[in-house]
Order: structure tokens, then C-alpha cells, then sequence
């Protein structure tokens, strides 16, 4: 594998992982905390993610002088495409366009859709897509669902409207079951100057799209739950989630050593790291840049029961432990794996 190859590699896997851990702390929040709290965290979750990157990203994709409605179905279907999940959108008029998200559903992955409550999939919508028109300073623009993947319809779809007149909160989304997407072909959809983004950046941008998810759910989680049980959730989840995909992962990263699995991992995030003997020193946190000021050991403590779930399934007496750490004043974090009574290599 050479260089370029290992770099996509890495980016696939951290795509994956995160990726499945999202849904994974989503049905695991639904079934500890119920779904109103649930829905709580998913709003907030979405909102963070809309607030920080919806803005920037219409400006990277070239669509800031584009109408309103047009840009931000435009917006969906792009960065999605991006992010691995299959949206498509079609503009009836510079005041009307419609984003359809077809099955299957990538944060509800696989047979999670069956478990994953109405009230859940229409707070993602309310933190995100109600939210549009006030960046934009337009406040005549809102979104209506049309219908939801997990009501049972044929994708979740809907569409952006510019009104003659200022929407109220309650009013930038709203619930029209019975209206139906036009056809939309395929061949007439827009794609990405394959010049301008190539496969390492494609690959890039799709880890950064898991990664940004976790990286806004973690600190929503512990302002909503208690860092404690926030940590709890997030530990119990991951270790779950690590196991499961423990093979995808090595098979992805092409090693099945564990200390190699976890150093290939980290520097694919865009951390630091050093591996030496049974250790592996970070001496940064990519994932959490710019979270510093709110930053707290349980955020670290929670995520180890991801990778400790990848490195257990074919030894189930390896430890990940910290025994120092960035965000406790040290200069890195420091993760020494061990055997149950033995460190590894001893």
C-alpha cells in the first residue's frame, strides 16, 4: 500500500467507525434516556452542525449567488454526495426546491431505521433545516416535509419555499404528508469537478462528515445528560459499536495489530502520534480542536470504549488505558495497551 493509498484508507476507516457510532449513540440514547431527550440532543446536535459548517460550505461548493431556496437544496444534495449519502434535489423555481434523501438513510445505518422514533428524524429537521433561512438572513424562507423514511415512506423529502411574508419559529418547518417530489433524473443532476476533488479530498471530506458529528453530539450530550453519564453512554456504546465492525476496520486498514490498527486511525483524524513499544503517544486532538475551553477527561474516557471495542474482539483480554493525559494538563495523551495481568510485550 503506498503512501496515498494508506492516507484513504485511514480516511475510509475513521469515516466508518464514526459514522456507525453515530448511529449507534442515537438508538442507545432512545432506549437509556427515552425519546424525548432524545430528540432534545438530536436538535442541538444538528444545529451545532448547521451553525458551524451550513454557511462556509455554500461558499465552498459555489453556491452563495444562487436564490436562497435553490442554494440550500443545492447545499444538501452536494455536501451529502460528499459525505456518502445518497440526496437528490430538483428547483421548480428560484423560490421552490426539493432535497429528497433516498433509502437508506445514512445516519439511521441498516435495520436501525426500524427503531428509530418520528419524534427523532423530525429533530434533526427542526435543528437544521428550520434554521437555513434565519443564516440567511431570510426570514420568509422555511422547509416542508413531505414524508419520512422512518413513517414508512419512500425517503425522507420535502422542500424549501420562499413565502411572500416573514415566517414565524413555529412556521420554518412544517408537515404536508401528501405532497410528492417531482421525478428527478439522475443525468441532471450537478456533480463535483473531479479536477478540483480528487479522490483523497472526496475521501477527506467523508471523514470529516463522521467526524464533525461526533465531535458536536459529545459536548451536547454532556450539557444535556451530565458528563458522567454522558461518558457512560458514550464508553457502553462504543465498545458495542468497536466490536462490531472490529473486522471492517482491519480489513479496511489491512492490519490486525493493535497497536498499528490504533496509530493508522489516529493519524487518519489528523493527530500526532508516536508508537513506541506497548505505547502510543497523541500529542494532539483534531476530533475536539477548538472545544478546548469545554473540553472534559469523561469526552476522552468515553470514546476509548470505541477503540478498545476494535482491539478486544480477537484477544478479549486486551486494556486500552490512559495513563496521561492531553486535556489533564500533560503534553500528550499517552494509551498503553495491556493484557489482563500482563502488559503487552512484557
Amino acid at each position: 500500500m503506498d503512501s496515498s493509498q494508506h492516507k484513504e484508507s485511514g480516511y475510509r476507516a475513521v469515516a466508518e467507525i464514526f459514522h456507525r457510532y453515530l448511529t449507534g449513540l442515537v438508538l442507545a440514547l432512545v432506549n437509556e434516556v427515552g425519546t424525548e431527550r432524545t430528540s432534545i440532543i438530536v436538535r442541538r446536535l444538528f444545529r451545532r452542525q448547521q451553525e458551524e459548517r451550513f454557511l462556509e460550505g455554500l461558499e465552498k461548493l459555489g453556491l452563495s449567488n444562487e436564490p436562497d431556496a435553490v442554494a440550500c437544496a443545492k447545499y444538501h444534495y452536494l455536501s451529502n454526495h460528499l459525505g456518502g449519502v445518497s440526496v437528490a434535489f430538483i428547483a421548480e423555481s428560484d423560490t421552490k426546491a426539493w432535497v429528497r434523501y433516498l433509502p437508506p438513510r445514512w445516519i439511521f445505518d441498516g435495520t436501525a431505521i426500524a427503531g428509530v422514533p418520528t419524534e427523532v428524524a423530525r429533530a434533526m429537521l427542526w435543528g437544521w433545516h428550520a434554521n437555513n433561512g434565519v443564516l440567511l438572513n431570510n426570514p420568509r424562507l422555511g422547509f416542508v416535509c413531505t414524508g419520512q423514511t422512518v413513517d414508512g415512506m419512500a425517503g425522507l423529502e420535502g422542500y424549501y419555499i420562499e413565502q411572500e411574508q416573514a415566517l414565524e419559529p413555529q412556521e420554518r418547518l412544517r408537515f404536508r404528508f401528501g405532497e410528492q417530489c417531482p421525478s428527478i433524473k439522475e443525468a441532471d443532476l450537478p456533480v463535483l469537478d473531479s479536477s478540483s476533488w480528487p479522490s483523497e479530498r472526496v475521501q477527506k471530506a467523508s471523514r470529516n462528515y463522521s467526524m464533525d458529528y461526533i465531535r458536536n453530539i459529545i459536548p451536547v450530550m454532556s450539557e444535556e445528560l451530565g458528563p458522567l453519564v454522558a461518558q457512560g453512554i458514550l464508553f457502553r456504546t462504543g465498545r458495542k459499536i468497536g466490536m462490531q465492525y472490529s473486522s471492517l476496520i482491519k480489513e479496511v486498514l489491512e492490519t490486525e495489530e493493535p497497536l498499528n490498527i490504533l496509530q493508522h486511525l489516529f493519524e487518519a483524524q489528523g493527530d500526532s502520534v508516536v508508537l513506541r513499544d506497548n505505547e502510543l503517544s497523541q500529542s494532539s486532538w483534531r476530533l475536539m480542536r477548538g472545544r478546548e475551553s469545554e473540553s472534559s477527561p469523561e469526552w476522552m474516557d468515553g470514546l476509548k470504549g470505541l477503540w478498545e471495542g476494535i482491539l478486544m474482539v480477537s484477544n478479549p483480554k486486551l486494556r486500552l488505558d490512559l495513563v496521561e493525559r492531553l486535556d489533564g494538563g500533560g503534553s500528550s495523551f499517552r494509551w498503553k495497551l495491556t493484557e489482563i495481568g500482563n502488559p503487552i510485550g512484557y
